[in-house]
């Protein structure tokens, strides 16, 4: 049963880790855009709507996405200070209980943004801006995705921390020391 658990948790963590990476990837993309943007403007006086909007959109994933690497990572803001001091019984539980956390977070907002993202994609709602990027909804697509696995990464934590499956390998993220 634990080693099931335990494999669940990986293949789970794996997911959160390949999006992390894409977000990484998607920083990169962003300071490429936006130093060519910044040099177009600058030595040729010419820019474009699309690429401005595009840089926008490029911070969305790395944010949406980023979330969940953070709770992945054992980076999620916590009050160190106070955790600290908590024996290690009151840490694995507050740890599950951040855990279920972002579960309820999670579904919540993946429920109530699908139908948003759903309006968006009937309309086909574009850019208002002459020049700007179609197919809004792919951007705001990114609201349900993210926050899904924001609460698969919840799972993850939580069932991690409440059957105390140790800490990943050295050669992937780091863990929260519980």
């Amino acid at each position: 049963m634990h080693s099931a658990i335990t494999r669940v948790v990986e293949m789970l963590e794996h997911v959160v880790r390949a999006f992390g990476i894409l977000a990484a990837w998607v920083c990169v993309v962003l300071v490429l855009l936006v130093a060519g943007d910044v040099f177009a403007r600058y030595l040729f006086r010419t820019g474009a709507v699309w690429a401005q909007e595009l840089q926008w959109h490029l911070i969305s994933p790395i944010a949406i996405f980023g979330m969940s690497y953070a709770l992945y990572s054992g980076e999620q803001v916590r009050v160190d200070v106070l955790y600290e001091r908590f024996p290690v019984i009151v840490q694995r539980a507050a740890e599950v209980l951040v855990g279920l956390l972002m579960i309820v977070l999670g579904v919540i907002v993946v429920r109530l943004s699908l139908p948003w993202v759903e309006i968006s994609y009937v309309r086909g709602e574009g850019s208002p801006n002459p020049g700007g990027l179609p197919y809004r909804f792919l951007l705001k697509s990114l609201i349900p995705l993210g926050f899904a696995l924001l609460a698969l990464q919840g799972l993850a934590h939580a069932l991690r921390h409440a059957f105390n499956i140790p800490p990943r390998s050295a050669t992937s993220a780091p863990q929260s020391q519980v």
